[in-house]
């Protein structure tokens, strides 16, 4: 009797153990860039009292636009990381004693997750406090202490910039102490701005000043290529094979935001294509094609629970094929998309012309103090 309970512990024990193991390697820590991988962390802080509504929307359908920029970047011949963190701030549904600040979403580069975060703001009155919500997002992020990195607050709103509690000079200098570059971008005209501080705000942080109408309806000229982008862009979901803890969840949450952009711009599931098919969109922490590309996974330690249906009856060798076949298909596609975006551009530009004297908006405001900061980092938008 002795001997027999002796044994069935033993086996508990080891049962427990494979299991622990089949657990760590579908929840393996990929959040650490490579050494050499150039690094953008971005911390959004958005305004979302009351007269914020065309603020939120255009960062709704705009961050399409945004995220193309960045994979235009390069340093060295590499793209950079990307990881994107939001803070909302100055709305009263907020908690009083946090100053009316929230952090929605700490630093991720998951950026169906940024979307999600961006659709799930509204906005109600508030007190708006700019150097308690920079304050903020520079004690609570975790900014990488990487020197070639670049990192950058943007902080939007239409209050002045010295309302609260927390001196914002003395948030602006911690700023500068982690080599974090603020970009203020003011909603009104350019004079209120200026006396309300955000000007001098983005100087003493070596950023950039802007001034946006938020409320500004932005013209979508469709071209011929957009069917046909928006037809591959359903096919590219296809490649994605969820595994692991979450990873059907963060599929169908890839397809929600295909769903969201289509919700609020004509332009913005294009923009959402095309960032499918750059080298900044990564889901290594979920899909299979992204995790092997990686080398972060191995599909020999994954338990069959994990795996996506199709996969779960096949052999090792019979996944791998799979898997393989998956990213090739994606690649295929990937460069589909880019040709047809690049004709797409070209007829755009043709279409449109230039108009300097119209009021920039958000995803622009944001492009241009990107350029600027990461010009100045080394990185060239080619």
């Amino acid at each position: 009797m002795y001997t027999l309970t002796r044994t069935l512990i033993l086996a508990i024990l080891i049962a427990l153990i494979t299991a622990q193991s089949a657990i760590a390697h579908e929840h393996v820590d990929m959040t650490s860039p490579r050494a050499d991988q150039p690094l953008v962390q971005i911390a959004l802080l958005l305004d979302t009292s009351n007269s914020m509504d065309g603020l939120i929307d255009q960062a709704k359908s705009q961050l399409w636009r945004i995220v193309n920029e960045v994979s235009r970047a390069q340093r060295d011949g590499r793209h950079p990381r990307l990881e994107v963190a939001l803070y909302e701030y100055g709305n009263n549904r907020l908690q009083s004693h946090r100053q009316w600040i929230r952090n929605v979403l700490a630093f991720s580069t998951d950026l169906d997750a940024v979307s999600e975060a961006l659709f799930s703001l509204s906005t109600s009155g508030g007190e708006e406090y700019c150097g308690a919500v920079i304050d903020r997002s520079l004690t609570e992020l975790q900014w990488s202490p990487r020197r070639d990195a670049l990192k950058m607050i943007y902080i939007a709103g239409n209050e002045p910039f010295t309302q609260g509690p927390t001196p914002y000079k003395k948030a602006l200098h911690a700023a500068i102490k982690e080599d974090v570059i603020v970009n203020t971008i003011f909603c009104g005209n350019f004079e209120d701005g200026r006396r309300g501080a955000w000007m001098k705000a983005a100087r003493i942080a070596d950023g950039s000043y802007a001034v946006i109408n938020q409320d500004r309806k932005i013209a979508h000229i469709s071209a011929p290529q957009d069917d046909e982008i928006a037809r591959l862009s359903v096919q590219l979901n296809g490649t994605y094979l969820g595994f692991g803890h979450g990873g059907a969840k963060r599929k169908a949450r890839q397809h929600s935001q295909d769903k969201a952009a289509a919700s609020v711009a004509q332009g913005a599931p294009v923009a959402r294509a095309v960032a499918k098919a750059s080298a900044i969109y990564k889901q290594s922490e979920w899909d299979l094609v992204d995790a092997m590309e990686e080398g972060s996974v191995g599909l020999a330690n994954l338990a069959p629970a994990s795996l996506p249906e199709p996969m779960r009856a096949m052999n090792t060798k019979e996944r791998k094929e799979f898997v393989a076949k998956s990213a090739k298909k994606r690649k295929k596609l990937q460069a589909k998309i880019l040709k047809l975006n690049e004709a797409r551009e070209k007829h755009v530009a043709k279409k449109k012309g230039v108009n300097s004297k119209a009021d920039k908006t958000l995803d622009e405001a944001l492009i241009e103090a990107l350029q600027k900061a990461g010009k100045s980092r080394g990185f060239s938008f080619e």
